[in-house]
């Protein structure tokens, strides 16, 4: 069982930056493939960036490329989302989901609750 906490969110001004932190109790954890996900008021939640169980691979939705950097310290059992460059768009409630490498088949199996961003224009 793996327990998943966002935090990090916060309010910023359009371009500016956060580094948002999704901590796990579980030793699986370092095992785990880690997404991030965000809900913007109003609409569906998506996709925003991938990180495999070692840190080697990671990908990203285009809307964020460039922009957003996925990274892991697995001596910490962190997940970290760095954001910068944000823009009013970016608004929405982030989440992190984690599953196990060895059962990765497209879908998460644990995640947290969630973290606000707001970004001012």
């Amino acid at each position: 069982q793996v327990q998943l906490v966002e935090s990090g969110g916060g309010v910023v001004q359009t371009g500016g930056s956060l580094r948002l932190s999704c901590a796990a109790s579980g030793r699986t954890f370092n095992y785990c493939r880690v997404g991030w996900f965000r809900r913007a008021p109003g609409k569906e939640r998506k996709f925003v960036g991938t990180i495999d169980w070692n840190g080697d691979s990671t990908d990203y939705a285009d809307s964020v490329k460039g922009r957003f950097t996925i990274s892991r310290d697995n001596a910490e059992n962190t997940v970290y989302l760095q954001m910068n460059m944000l823009k009013p768009e970016d608004t929405a409630v982030y989440f992190c989901a984690a599953t196990p490498e060895a059962r990765w088949n497209g879908l998460y199996e644990y995640w947290g609750q969630g973290t606000q961003v707001t970004v001012s224009s």
